[in-house]
This record gives structure tokens, sequence and C-alpha cells, in this order.
């Protein structure tokens, strides 16, 4: 009995001797104070984006933001969406880990994770340098913004292996509960950017490249800050450069769990790459509206998807914990949630849009296009919603591969699909725009049947492979 009840104490305080909130605490409010600071700190990761294509629209011109938020972005988007849903694969072992109180699996999972990051990047960076003006060709990048777009890529996949660092050293801290350090960060390296922005795009007039420079340099601030934090830590989770080593097992682990998040997250860049040449074949104009389209409805983004992230720690340490009752009621409660925040949202940004658009151009032409993507697509959020809360909290009880087939049939597939057939028919942006509704909507449907009769979070009861799960987490 004695053996027991220490087991269980160590379970509850994830293996630090203090209890753990995520696992004992009141559902809606340990969301919330986990789920604001990656909020924030997702708000100042899009302002330090956000103002590379602010600085350059107004100092530069509408080439230059076409050039920095239309196909580059696409580009990286593609690439760092791909290593970090390859990075949810470490967040929910060492949550699981931490919640089930295995420490050294927590030590060996930290490890493994920061060798993995800095592999990918070197990786990324070669690749970036030898097949980027290649991409952008293949995606018909308009010839006036080619140069500054090439510029701006060739920069920025040199000091990628921060952005990758900065990103999985964020995902171990909220893994073990922590959301507020990376938040402060981004805080800090958000102003930085901002800074920078100002000191090379305005007053040492390097234009596009000054802005790639700035977003490299904060990205290396906010790694660094990252690292030092993990280095310093006093639990199972600190991270020694001596022991930075891949261990197989877990590094299996991670991407068996993470690559079905990396391959979606492909898809769906996939899929706005073929939107995007799509766009960029209606003219510069359309492709700046685009871009700042972009900028203002990754608002929405960013709450969404800091709310999967959240569900996803929150349902992973509760997993490890043994405690089905929370991981359940913790999914409708972040549905309750974002859909709250949905319907607030779309009403301010459908409202209030026009004015947005003017901290990106003064263009009447870009404004006109802007507000009419921003009109029809902003009332249709709420179509999504349920995508991301489902497939962040499968995720965090290791079932992603049934989520990934559907969001790339649903979703992806079925958008490349509409934008072949449907566009070159009626060739206008509102016909490209359709393509996101329609393909939200079917399958939302698909995710809302999935999770209640088929997958490992069913309603009415527990499938067996709950207990075939719990078992290779505590032999791991």
């Amino acid at each position: 009995m004695k053996d027991t009840r220490r087991e269980e104490g160590v379970r509850q305080t994830g293996g630090t001797g203090r209890a753990n909130a995520i696992t004992e605490g009141v559902i809606w409010k340990q969301l919330l104070l986990f789920f604001f600071p990656i909020l924030f700190g997702t708000f100042f990761q899009q302002l330090y984006n956000t103002a590379d294509a602010v600085v350059v629209g107004r100092f530069v011109g509408k080439e230059a933001l076409a050039a920095v938020g239309g196909s580059t972005s696409m580009l990286t988007n593609l690439l760092v969406g791909f290593f970090v849903g390859l990075s949810s694969g470490a967040t929910v072992i060492i949550a699981q880990f931490y919640g089930a109180g295995r420490g050294q699996r927590v030590s060996e999972a930290v490890h493994t994770a920061i060798a993995f990051s800095l592999l990918c990047g070197i990786l990324m960076t070669v690749g970036g340098l030898l097949f980027s003006d290649t991409a952008l060709r293949l995606m018909g990048t308009p010839e006036d913004i080619m140069d500054n777009a090439s510029g701006y890529l060739h920069i920025y996949f040199v000091g990628i292996t921060a952005n990758l660092l900065y990103n999985m050293g964020a995902g171990i801290l909220r893994a073990i509960g922590d959301s507020k350090r990376p938040f402060y960060f981004l805080v800090i390296s958000c102003f930085t950017n901002i800074a920078l922005d100002l000191l090379f795009v305005v007053g040492l007039r390097m234009g596009v490249r000054g802005a790639a420079v700035a977003t490299i340099l904060s990205q290396v601030v906010s790694a660094c800050l990252v690292l030092g934090t993990l280095m310093r830590a006093d639990g199972s989770y600190r991270f020694e450069i001596r022991k930075t080593r891949i261990t197989p097992v877990i590094l299996v682990r991670i991407i068996r769990i993470g690559f079905p998040a990396g391959l979606q997250s492909v898809m769906y860049s996939f899929s706005n790459l073929v939107i995007q040449s799509s766009v960029n074949a209606l003219g510069t104009d359309t492709v700046a509206a685009w871009a700042a389209y972009g900028k203002i409805d990754s608002t929405y983004w960013m709450i969404i998807n800091a709310l999967g992230i959240s569900i996803t720690t929150f349902v992973g340490q509760n997993y490890g914990a043994g405690r089905l009752d929370r991981v359940k009621r913790s999914v409708y409660v972040c549905l309750g949630i974002s859909c709250i925040i949905t319907v607030g949202l779309s009403t301010i940004l459908y409202l209030t849009g026009g004015y947005i658009y003017l901290l990106f151009t003064t263009d009447a032409a870009v404004i006109a296009i802007g507000m009419k993507i921003l009109h029809f697509l902003v009332p249709a959020f709420v179509t999504y919603l349920c995508i991301e809360i489902y497939s962040g909290a499968l995720r965090g009880v290791g079932d992603c591969w049934i989520p990934m087939i559907m969001t790339a049939l649903g979703v992806c597939v079925l958008r490349v699909v509409w934008i072949l057939i449907a566009v070159p028919i009626r060739p206008d942006i509102l016909t490209v725009v359709f393509s996101y509704p329609l393909t939200w909507t079917i399958t939302t449907v698909l995710f809302n049947i999935y999770y209640y009769f088929f997958s490992a979070l069913k309603k009415w009861n527990v499938p067996l492979p709950w207990k075939k799960k719990r078992r290779e987490l505590h032999n791991l």
C-alpha cells in the first residue's frame, strides 16, 4: 500500500514534489491559465512577423509587401510547420512522462528533442539555399517581386536553426506545464525584431533583406533565452550540453506521434501553395491584398492554435496520470471557450477590417480586394474550431494517424481539387477563397463522427487501446 501511495503522489506532482495543477486543479481555470501565456506569446510571435510586412509595406512599397508575405511566407510556413508538427511528438511524450512521474525518460526525451532540432536545422538550411529559387519559380512568383523574395528566403534559411530550437524548447517547457516563460521570451524577441526592422529597413535602407536579417537575429535571441532556461532548470527537464544525443527509442516515439502532425502541416501548406499560385495569377494587387489579409486573420489562427496546444498538453499530462475523466471534460470545456472566442473575434474583424488594412498599405485597389476577402472568410471561422480542438486532444493520447488522414483528405486534397477545377472556370479571388469554408465544414463533420464513435476518446466507454497505450507508456 505504501508503494502505491508513493507512486500516486509522484504522478500528481510530475516528479517535482509540487502539486500538478493540470492534473488536479479546476479544469477551466487551469486551461485558461495555461492558454493565455501561449496566446499572448503567439500574438507577439505574429506581431514580429507582421512587423516585417508593416515596415516594408509602408517604407519600401507594395512589391516588397508581396515579396515578404506571399510566396516566401508560404514556403517558410511549409518547412517550419512540418518541424513544429514533428516537435509536437516530443511535447506529447514529455507531457505523458512528466504526468506519470518518469523523470529519467523526461530527461532522455529533452536531450533527444534538442539534438533532433539541430539536425533538422542543418538539413533545412542546406535545402533552403539550394532549392528556394526553384520553388519560387514553380509557384509562379511575379518577376517584379522575384529578386526580393529570393533574397529574403536565402537570409531566412541561414538562420532557421534558431527558429527550430526556440520552437522545440518552448514545446518542452509547455509540456511540463510552463507556458509563461516562452511568452516572456517572445515579447523580448518581438521588440527586438521591431527595433531591428526600423534600423535595417528604415535607417540603413536595406529593404526586404534588412527585414530578413532582423527576423533571424530576433529568433536567435529567443532561442538563447529558452535554451538558457532549460540549462538552469532544477527538474528532470534540465538540459545539459554534454548529454545532447539521440536516444533511438525516444526518437522513434517522437516521430511516430509527431510525423502525422508534421505531414498534416505540410498538406495544409501544400494546399496553400496551390492557392498562392492561383492568387499570383491574379496580379500584384491581389497578391498584396492576400498577403495583408493573411496577417489580419492570423489573429484568429494564433488563438485557435494556442487552444490546440493547450488541450494537447492538458490531455497528455492527464493521460499520463490516468485521469480519463479530466481528459474528456477538458475537451468539452476547451470547445466552449473556443466557440465564444471565435464568434467574438469574427464580429470584431468583420466590423473593423478596413481600418486594420491601413496598417499595411494605403493603396485603394489593394484595400478593396482585401475587404472582399475578409468579409467572405471571417464569418466562416466557426466551421473550423472542432478540427483544431479534437485533433489536439487526440494527439495528446497518441491518436494521430486517423485525424491526419481526415485532415489531408477533407481539407487539403479537396481544396486542391476545388482550385484545379473551379478557378479556371471562374478566375476570381472569391472562387479561390471559397475553398476554405467548403473544406472546413466537411472536415468538421468527419472529426465529429470519428471522435464520438471510433476514436480513443469516444464518448460512452473506455476502449481497450487505452489500457494498452498506458502499459506502453509505463514500460518505456
